[in-house]
């Protein structure tokens, strides 16, 4: 069952928005797995102590995009074979690096200099694991 325990939530972003990009986080990431089962609505609502309704749009939303199964009073499942797990973490990593670039040239760097800060700060992170 995909759990909840890590989920921190945002002051400022409406919560339905933060348990899709949780869930498509973790689909991204592999942490969360084609079929498994989501908590129930009530179940999260209880655990995140929100509405059930904002879990309801969530999951709504969710289905949408075709990234959950649901059957009315029946369990939810993710659906996100790897083609799908690979397009979602195509495009979380293209925003958090559209995010990261536009802060770089915020701060008034060019693409050289931008390039060279990445470099330097991936290789601490290899040296670092």
């Amino acid at each position: 069952m995909v759990s909840f325990d890590d989920f921190i939530m945002e002051p400022g972003v409406p919560i339905y928005a933060q348990i899709i990009r949780y869930v498509k986080g973790a689909v991204a990431a592999g942490t969360v797995a084609d079929g498994e089962e989501l908590p129930s609505r009530r179940v999260l609502s209880a655990l995140l102590g929100v509405n059930p309704n904002t879990i309801q749009k969530a999951y709504r939303l969710l289905e949408e995009e075709g990234l959950i199964r649901s059957h009315p009073g029946a369990k939810s499942y993710v659906s996100a074979p790897p083609e799908r797990a690979a397009a979602i973490r195509g495009e979380l990593l293209a925003a958090e690096a559209r995010r990261a670039a536009e802060a770089l040239r915020r701060m008034g760097l060019d693409r050289g200099a931008a390039l060279e800060l990445i470099g330097r700060l991936w290789d601490e992170g290899e040296e670092e694991t």
